[in-house]
C-alpha cells in the first residue's frame, strides 16, 4: 500500500491499485459559504437560516447541511481526478457527526476498488473518501465509483 501525499495532478486508474491512499488540502468552512449554499439551493430550513431562537435545536451553534459538505469535499478532491476522471457513478453517504460553519475539512481517499472496464484504456475506481475537520474528527463518509483514464503503456 501506498500514500501518495496531497496530490496536484490527475491519477490513472491503473496506476493507483487498491490500498492507495492520499489526502486533500484543507478548506474552511465561512458564514458566506454556507450563505450561498442556502440561497442556491432554497434550503429554507430554520437551523440554516434563522440565528433568533435556536434553543429548540438539537444542533447547537452554526452547523451546515451534509450535503454542502460533500460537495465541498468533491471540490477539494478534484485534484486527484483532474483530466482523468470520467464520471461519477454512484455513492453511499454515511453522516457521522456535524459541519459547523468556521470548521476546516480535509478529505482523506483510499482506493478500495480498481477494475478495468471494457474498454481498456478505461477503469472503474472506487474510493472511501473520509472528511474529517480540524480536530480530526471523521464527520462524513462516501464511497464514489467513478470512471477514470488508463495511462497508455510506453
Amino acid at each position: 500500500m501506498s500514500d501518495l501525499g496531497r496530490l496536484g495532478r490527475g491519477l490513472f486508474w491503473n496506476e493507483i491499485p487498491v490500498g492507495t491512499k492520499w489526502h486533500s488540502a484543507g478548506r474552511t468552512i465561512t458564514e458566506t459559504d454556507l450563505v450561498s449554499y442556502v440561497n442556491l439551493g432554497w434550503y429554507t430550513e430554520d437551523l440554516f437560516t434563522d440565528l433568533n431562537d435556536r434553543s429548540d435545536n438539537a444542533i447547537k451553534g452554526r452547523p451546515v447541511p451534509a450535503v454542502m459538505v460533500l460537495m465541498m469535499a468533491e471540490g477539494l478532491v478534484l485534484p486527484s481526478i483532474v483530466r482523468t476522471g470520467l464520471a461519477f457513478l454512484q455513492s453511499d453517504l454515511e453522516i457521522k457527526g456535524p459541519t459547523m460553519v468556521g470548521d476546516t475539512i480535509y478529505v482523506h481517499c483510499e482506493v478500495i476498488e480498481a477494475r478495468q472496464t471494457s474498454n481498456a484504456s478505461r477503469g472503474l475506481v472506487r474510493t472511501r473518501n473520509s472528511v474529517l475537520n480540524q480536530r480530526e474528527e471523521t464527520v462524513l463518509i462516501y464511497q464514489p465509483l467513478r470512471i477514470m483514464r488508463g495511462r497508455e503503456a510506453p
